[in-house]
């Protein structure tokens, strides 16, 4: 558990906002951040811990999206340890990229990050295409239908989500619904409310 509390969630937001300006983006890490928030109870985990690896995970992505090693997300790690962020979340952010950094989920926390991050776009597209572009409208039944589609949201590693909901112990269809549901509970802050 994080003890300095100079790195916190306003902490956190701040240099996600001082990096990113892509809307989609933004939207992305706070998704993965309500759905990390949903699931530290589960295991024990505290939500403002878990979130905060969320909301912060991708924020150098848009300076530095090349995938090559010299990106994201070492580019963001070397940042934060220089600012003196705390280990747990600097291995919390390399894990969820292993085949970039060589590190390995090795708690709850990191493999539900890996579980989850993903899947909040996935569910956000589903959510876009429904007429009334409201997550209230999306159920895991509807989540599923499009997941079998496989020209749909191409780009969503299925199968990396389903062995990560397996590494946390979680049944897919019950790891939709969770993530569903925490993404339902916080649909105005994630622009999934229909408004436009």
């Amino acid at each position: 558990m994080m003890s300095d509390s100079r790195y916190n969630r306003d902490a956190a937001w701040a240099i996600v906002t001082a990096w990113t300006t892509d809307p989609a983006l933004i939207r992305h890490m706070l998704s993965v951040e309500t759905a990390m928030r949903a699931y530290a109870p589960r295991f024990g985990g505290d939500p403002e811990q878990w979130g905060l690896l969320g909301l912060i995970h991708d924020f150098d992505y848009q300076r530095h999206p090349n995938l090559d090693g010299q990106g994201h997300p070492n580019v963001g790690i070397a940042y934060l340890r220089a600012q003196g962020w705390p280990e747990e979340i600097l291995h919390g952010i390399a894990a969820h990229a292993p085949e970039l950094t060589g590190v390995q989920p090795k708690n709850d926390m990191e493999r539900a990050l890996v579980a989850v991050d993903e899947l909040t776009g996935f569910i956000a597209a589903v959510t876009l295409v429904r007429p009334t572009k409201h997550i209230a409208d999306v159920q895991v039944s509807s989540v599923k239908k499009k997941w079998k589609e496989r020209a749909f949201a191409a780009g969503v590693h299925r199968d990396a989500i389903e062995r990560a909901a397996a590494a946390l112990g979680v049944p897919l269809d019950e790891h939709i619904g969770i993530v569903l549901a925490a993404m339902q509970g916080n649909a105005a802050a994630l622009g999934l409310d229909g408004v436009k």
